[in-house]
């Protein structure tokens, strides 16, 4: 009898003292699952349309201009409920709402990126090779470069003509166009292969992309299959090979977003690192109303790199453009960025049990239990992180409780394993309060990336939690 009174008083006490990490479908209603389940399917057919950071800022300029979304004008006063776009040269994103309270007392900021690791071409791609035409790239981000071989992939970007018109290109994703891929050796011929390292398995002067193998046929002799690519480039897009040099064109995995699994419970697809946060993020603005503080969201360029040149997070247009809000409406622009709240949306590492031991198990995220709050990223000893303090972590916890968000901790691997960043020691440059929230994802930086529905929906509920507050 006292053993059973002993229990029931553990039990207690664990109830009392202990935070118990569970399952999504443990705390979460049917309706609720299936709720999540129905805000993936439009992040699917968003995650489809947008594969590079262009076509992501297009994709929701066009989507706030329908939500009374309009351009920012440098020096006009808005008023609460005005509804705000600053397109920052086609490759990054600030949409915001005013709010009711003055601007010295803060912003409600959230930052996502928008662009993922990809096969940049070269400025020079194109060239011959017994008679199959290649192009050259430079890859973009951390990849394993082995990955990259033997799928299929499409064609993204711009060209600018040299008459300055300007071409959009999209060639892999409709069914019937065609695809490119970068070849990769035979087990039969590659036994050097073989013998070199997992990360020069491919190397990146080996990252070629075939695009064609028929050569130009004129007066019955053959002119070379670069010519003939030109040829239907010209004929085509009104292309010429100079014209490549003035081009951004990425090669990105052309197959399309899915549901992974029995059960549907995983969304599976190419660059949700990070757009499993930015897209969250945007819905969440586009719905927030009229806001007690004046809702910001940046959907960034240049992470995957550093967050460098004039579309990533370390130049100014964040800050002049916050900056320009606060003058109009006569507050201090140091004094309204001392006292703003900032999440820095971006991804972290789930945890997979195939390779359990580059992860602490009591500080790892796992799918499907809800966002992850990471209160510093950085490299071994936090080399490159922000830190958020307690008082904020406490804050944004205090927030995600009282609105029901489910929501676990964690870090970017055991301490000596490498490590990462985000956004956030941009962001806390500025003299505001920032901490990171965002998705676990599987595979991150592969062509194919997996994360939960339920915690993407979580994701979307704390944002919107995030700009109530």
């Amino acid at each position: 009898m006292s053993d059973a009174k002993e229990k029931t008083r553990a039990e207690q006490l664990r109830e009392e003292l202990c935070r118990p990490q569970k399952h999504a479908s443990e705390l979460l209603s049917a309706e609720e699952l299936a709720a999540a389940d129905a805000f993936c399917e439009g992040y699917k057919a968003f995650l489809d349309q947008c594969k590079t950071e262009r076509e992501c800022v297009d994709y929701y300029v066009k989507k706030a201009e329908e939500r009374g979304f309009r351009p920012f004008e440098d020096g006009k006063e808005y008023a609460p409920g005005d509804k705000l776009i600053l397109n920052n040269r086609g490759k990054a994103l600030i949409l915001a709402v005013m709010g009711k309270r003055d601007l010295a007392e803060g912003v409600r900021l959230a930052a996502a990126h928008i662009d993922s690791p990809r096969l940049d071409l070269k400025p020079a791609p194109l060239y011959e090779e017994k008679q199959l035409g290649l192009l050259k790239t430079h890859y973009y981000g951390g990849i394993k470069k082995y990955q990259w071989a033997a799928i299929p992939l499409a064609l993204h970007g711009v060209v600018i003509r040299r008459d300055g018109t300007r071409l959009s290109v999209a060639i892999g994703e409709a069914p019937e166009d065609p695809r490119f891929c970068v070849t990769d050796l035979l087990p039969h011929l590659a036994q050097e292969q073989m013998q070199r390292s997992l990360a020069k398995g491919i190397q990146g002067e080996e990252l070629n992309i075939i695009v064609g193998s028929r050569p130009l046929m004129m007066d019955g002799k053959s002119e070379g299959v670069k010519l003939a690519l030109l040829q239907l480039l010209n004929e085509r897009y009104g292309l010429v090979e100079a014209d490549l040099l003035s081009a951004e064109l990425e090669a990105v995995p052309a197959f399309p977003a899915c549901d992974i699994g029995l059960d549907r419970s995983l969304v599976g697809a190419y660059g949700q690192d990070d757009r499993v946060c930015a897209y969250p993020c945007a819905e969440a603005i586009l719905d927030c109303g009229s806001p007690e503080y004046t809702a910001v969201v940046v959907l960034a360029d240049k992470e995957e790199i550093g967050s460098c040149g004039n579309t990533g997070l370390e130049t100014n247009y964040l800050q002049d453009f916050l900056t320009e809000l606060a003058l109009a409406r006569g507050a201090n622009p140091r004094t309204m960025l001392r006292h703003s709240k900032c999440l820095s949306a971006d991804v972290n590492a789930g945890f997979d049990p195939t390779f359990p031991g580059v992860m602490d198990q009591h500080n790892a995220s796992f799918l499907n239990r809800g966002v992850v709050l990471t209160k510093y990223t950085g490299s071994r000893g936090k080399s490159g992180s922000s830190d958020a303090s307690a008082e904020f972590v406490h804050w944004f916890r205090r927030l995600l409780d009282d609105n029901g968000v489910l929501w676990q901790v964690g870090e970017l691997g055991k301490v000596d394993e490498g490590g990462g960043g985000t956004v956030a020691a941009d962001l806390a440059r500025l003299n505001l309060d920032v901490v990171d929230l965002g998705v676990p994802v599987l595979s991150m930086h592969a062509p194919f990336e997996l994360a939960a529905k339920t915690d993407i929906a979580m994701l979307r509920k704390a944002c919107g939690a995030f700009f109530s507050a």
